[in-house]
């Protein structure tokens, strides 16, 4: 019996399939397998199940360090008795982890399942108020948190839910061996020797306590994650995850693009994301497969690894791909082993596609999902792909497109809201009715999730991204709401009013931003206000332009038009 958690869901029904979810017929001969069948487990124990299968076998790669499926899992277990034991960690208790890509990163993840906890994935790049929100808004006990972010977690604890961390450092898990790559120095470093803070304690002696765990009691209905997704009320929210949800998108992905035990994934996408970790970590798990774990990116250590270890999946954005293959002599690289490319979040060069095409003989797999879908929804065909598309809906996912306004049907062809119902979507928003009832809708009985992104689709079923109802900016295939900087920028002392606006980027594809105006005497610069963003913000939200007017144009009403400026803008750059 599933574990009873706070979380009231959305209206309507929640597909809980019995039987396999199968795609529309017209698409089945283009595709490896036409059905999926979900596991009734939990996601832990598809690492039992691959260490007792290869126990001898790497489940991560990590520069030098090879670490076996047997090694995964003793420590995933050690670590899990560890929460409950020493941290009082209970079923469905939230855990935070903070940091960067790392082998302790995935052990940790398995320790917080088996634990029968619950997974709180906190972006590396977030500052102490952002943490703040999240720990406070989840309720989280515990965290495991990167040596060098321990400021941003640490004043946390007794001014929050916070009571314990586990400290660890990169440079741990690297072993003896750099196998003669470039690690970076703040990959390489150690532990410090310092003391820790009151409720803090280091990773490598919360394992060698070597505590055992309690049986393992959570099933496919607990609570798995809560990821966090911002949103037009401008703080991020956390999107209610449980095993069959999370299992349903990544064991669809592992059949629609076939991955097994023989395949090696190149993570280098961060598993704070749900497209890094439910692509190279619960597919390859699920697998039985290797993972070659990077912790940012670099692409001349990517075309060695994928040279030296036969990497066969990768998961990459399109700005990876740009830089890759930029780098001077990448066409003497050995990369036959590639077998799949996937990724999506934004416009693909064509130079991209037809290089992939023309010399390794591949097609760039793009794809479309959102947090709340726990990232699969849509992706092309294998064997049919078409270039700048969404793909069409995968397994068992019932996608229409609606007036954003009537919330009638479209004709094909025409451009709608993308609305879906599907096994994947999450039960609904952390603790907020409001923004549940906003995001749902009922449609013949079934909850549909209104995505916010427009689209149309062709006379064979494919999707096409046209614009987005919400004022979503990806930059660099990070998601930033205007509405939270604005928030953000309307404390400093020197604002007046602010509209948070994309500007075109030829590297990042879009960046922020900032169009303010000033209080009377305040004598603020762009340099000025531009390190102040820098200081209160993460990396990939602070706005890169900023622009000081007079005023902002408003409409009828007295809002801001932040449409009238988005579009100066973009008629700025095309000229």
């Amino acid at each position: 019996m599933a574990y009873s958690h706070p979380c009231p869901t959305a209206p309507g029904v929640i597909e809980r399939p019995s039987g396999p979810l199968r795609v529309d017929p017209r698409h089945a001969a283009n595709l490896p397998t036409r059905q999926v069948h979900i596991p009734e487990t939990s996601i832990f124990s598809h690492l039992e199940t691959a260490a007792r299968r290869y126990p001898g076998k790497t489940a991560v790669q990590f520069f030098g360090a090879a670490y076996r499926y047997a090694e995964l899992l003793r420590d995933a277990e050690r670590m899990a008795g560890y929460l409950q034991n020493v941290c009082g960690v209970e079923r469905g208790d939230r855990v935070v982890v903070f940091s960067q890509n790392c082998p302790q990163y995935i052990a940790a993840y398995f320790a917080i399942l088996r634990a029968d906890a619950v997974l709180v994935p906190a972006n590396a790049m977030l500052r102490l108020d952002e943490m703040e929100h999240i720990v406070s808004d989840s309720g989280a006990v515990a965290a495991f948190v990167a040596e060098e972010l321990v400021e941003q977690v640490a004043p946390l604890i007794g001014r929050t839910s916070l009571r314990h961390v586990i400290v660890h450092a990169y440079g741990d898990a690297l072993g003896e061996d750099d196998a003669g790559l470039a690690v970076p120095d703040w990959v390489r470093r150690p532990s410090s020797t310092e003391s820790l803070f009151a409720g803090g304690e280091r990773w490598t002696a919360a394992l060698a306590q070597e505590h055992a765990p309690a049986p393992h009691r959570a099933g496919p209905d607990d609570l798995c994650m809560l990821p966090y997704t911002s949103g037009t009320t401008g703080k991020p929210k956390a999107c209610v995850h449980t095993h069959r949800t999370v299992s349903t998108s990544f064991v669809g992905g592992s059949l629609w693009r076939p991955t097994n035990a023989s395949s090696v994934f190149l993570a280098v996408a961060p598993l704070f994301h749900l497209l890094g970790l439910q692509t190279n970590v619960n597919a390859a798990v699920f697998n039985g497969a290797t993972i070659v774990l990077m912790p940012r990116w670099d692409r001349e250590t990517a075309a060695t690894l994928i040279e030296r270890h036969g990497v066969t999946f990768w998961a990459a954005l399109p700005t990876m791909l740009v830089d890759f293959f930029a780098l001077p002599g990448i066409e003497q690289r050995d990369l036959s082993s590639l077998a799949i490319i996937t990724g999506g979040g934004a416009a693909t060069p064509q130079h991209i596609n037809d290089l992939l095409k023309n010399r390794y003989g591949l097609d760039y797999i793009e794809g479309y999902g959102l947090t709340e879908t726990a990232s699969f929804l849509c992706t092309n065909p294998l064997f049919r792909p078409k270039r700048g598309c969404l793909g069409i809906p995968t397994y068992g996912v019932d996608l229409r497109l609606l007036d954003p306004e009537t919330l009638q049907p479209v004709r094909q062809g025409d451009v709608g809201e993308i609305v879906a119902h599907a096994a994947q979507i999450m039960l609904g928003y952390w603790n907020n009715p409001r923004a549940n009832a906003d995001t749902f809708i009922v449609i013949d009985g079934k909850r549909f999730l209104r995505t916010g992104d427009l689209a149309s689709m062709d006379e064979d079923g494919y999707l096409f991204m046209r614009d987005r109802l919400k004022r979503m900016i990806n930059a660099s295939g990070f998601k930033v709401w205007p509405a939270e900087i604005e928030a953000m920028l309307h404390t400093h002392p020197a604002i007046s009013e602010a509209c948070v606006i994309a500007a075109p980027d030829p590297h990042r594809g879009e960046t922020v931003k900032a169009v303010v105006t000033l209080k009377p005497g305040s004598l603020l610069g762009s340099d000025e206000l531009l390190a102040w963003c820098r200081e209160h913000m993460a990396v990939y939200k602070a706005p890169r332009v900023v622009q000081i007017v007079d005023s902002l144009p408003k409409n009828a009403t007295g809002k801001i038009a932040w449409r009238e400026l988005q579009e100066q803008e973009m008629a700025r750059c095309a000229s």
